[in-house]
Order: structure tokens, then sequence, then C-alpha cells
């Protein structure tokens, strides 16, 4: 494939659905490009596992979105972010890389090497875009949550950090509220 001088989130959509090996291809809204490997069964098992406790205390299943495209604009520039979970307030949209608009919550899960992409990179272009609450699922042992709120100044606020395990024996509407 013949790469464009800039890249669009219509070339960025091309990459994604010709890579026959399941690499995710993003891009920052300044247009830097990332490619990840596939996820690991050990990934899709936490992805699993926190979708269904979301569908379990009755989230329609058409809020709760695995690998959906967010369309993320901040300074000038407009990028495609791929979370491994979204929650919607309201049945998400239709297309590839969606609004943020109704977006209530982006789940990311650390797979080796995208540590510094999900705890640093995409913590600062998710508060530019105004999503309102951002977690980080940690690969460690208590499989770590890092639960982070927008706060008035447009940053996210002091994280709540919690074994992934505690959280899923809450309601999920306690983290949303």
């Amino acid at each position: 494939m013949h790469m464009p001088a800039v890249m669009t989130l219509d070339d960025l959509t091309a990459m994604n659905a010709s890579d026959v090996n399941g690499h995710r291809y993003e891009m920052s809204p300044q247009g830097v490009l990332s490619v990840m490997p596939p996820a690991d069964s050990e990934h899709a098992k936490i992805a699993t596992r926190i979708m269904g406790w979301f569908i379990l205390a009755g989230w329609p299943a058409d809020q709760v979105l695995q690998v959906a495209g967010l369309r993320i604009a901040t300074g000038g520039g407009v990028g495609g972010r791929i979370p491994d979970l979204t929650i919607w307030a309201k049945a998400a949209p239709s297309g590839v890389w969606l609004p943020v608009d109704d977006l209530l919550l982006a789940i990311e899960i650390v797979s080796p090497g995208s540590e510094s992409m999900d705890e640093f990179t995409k913590l600062s272009e998710y508060a530019s875009a105004g999503i309102q609450r951002y977690w980080v699922v940690d690969r460690d042992t208590a499989q770590t949550v890092t639960l982070h709120r927008l706060a008035e100044d447009g940053s996210y606020s002091t994280p709540v950090k919690m074994p992934l395990s505690w959280l899923l024996r809450t309601e999920p509407s306690e983290h949303l509220d």
C-alpha cells in the first residue's frame, strides 16, 4: 500500500481494513501513526469481563462497544483512536470514526509495548477531546484499573486505582455518575 503524504481518517480506515494480520492502526491529531499488534487472549478475557459486567448490570449492548473508532479532534488536528471498550450515554452512532459527544467512558487495556501510549499519550488526547472518563487496565497481578475523571479545568483529576476484581463487584453506575 502506498503511504500518503498526509494521512486522513479515510486512509486509516483503509489500512485497518486491509491488514490481514489484525494490527490496529491509530493516528494522533498531529498525524502520528501508531501500529499495535493484535491483542492476545489475556487482553480479550479482560475486555470480555468488563463488557459482561456492564451488560449484566443492564447496559444495552448498543451502548457498550468493543474497538469502536473515535474521532479525536484537538489542537487543530483530527486523529483516530480505537479504545478497547467504549460506553455511551445512548445508542452509539453508526460509522467508523465516531464523534465523542455522547461518549461516557473510554477503556484501554494495556498490552506489552502500549504502556506509554495508554498511560500518557491517550490520557492527554482524551482529556483534550473532552472525554469525561478514561480507564486504564494494567496487566499486573491485580489487573489494576486506573479511573480518570475529567475535571472542570479540562484535565483529568487525581485518579482512583483499584483491582479489577474489586471493581467488578460494584455497580457500573457508581463510577459513571
